[in-house]
């Protein structure tokens, strides 16, 4: 049961936080978020957040946890969007227009923002491991973009 509460919560807070920079990125623009970026978000984070869960994975750098977190996010977003987009009708994001777009779901642009957002997500899922259940060790996002860069 805690094991399915810590996951859940997990699973929330991460949504909570993706829901919430789709809306600051949307609104400006006319837009809007839709709560179905909540589940999506979280899944994407929880699955991020779990590769350095898997002892294989304990030492894989930054760098490489980035790319690996970038293909995870592209394929749910594509999945969701096929789903919700092509399938269903529900037109909550069309990249169409933009250059090197896959079926309108998922594009080069936004997948080297998540590239960049990477480490973020990273800290968070670990953060909030820490914080909530001291589970694993504290770190600042800062150390984390230092190695994600090199610098470190």
């Amino acid at each position: 049961m805690n094991r399915i509460f810590k996951i859940l919560s997990i699973w929330f807070i991460i949504g909570m936080c993706y829901f919430v920079i789709e809306g600051f990125w949307r609104i400006p623009k006319g837009g809007y978020a839709n709560i179905v970026m909540l589940p999506i978000g979280g899944l994407c984070g929880l699955l991020i957040g779990s590769i350095n869960q898997i002892p294989r994975f304990y030492n894989m750098s930054v760098f490489k946890q980035s790319i690996v977190g970038t293909i995870i996010v592209l394929i749910i977003e594509y999945i969701s969007g096929y789903i919700l987009n092509i399938k269903m009708g529900l037109d909550i994001w069309d990249y169409s227009n933009m250059y090197f777009n896959v079926n309108g779901q998922i594009c080069l642009e936004f997948g080297l923002l998540w590239f960049l957002l990477m480490p973020a997500a990273v800290w968070l899922e670990d953060w909030i491991r820490f914080k909530f259940w001291s589970d694993g060790e504290e770190y600042g996002l800062k150390d984390v973009y230092s190695e994600f860069l090199g610098l470190k």
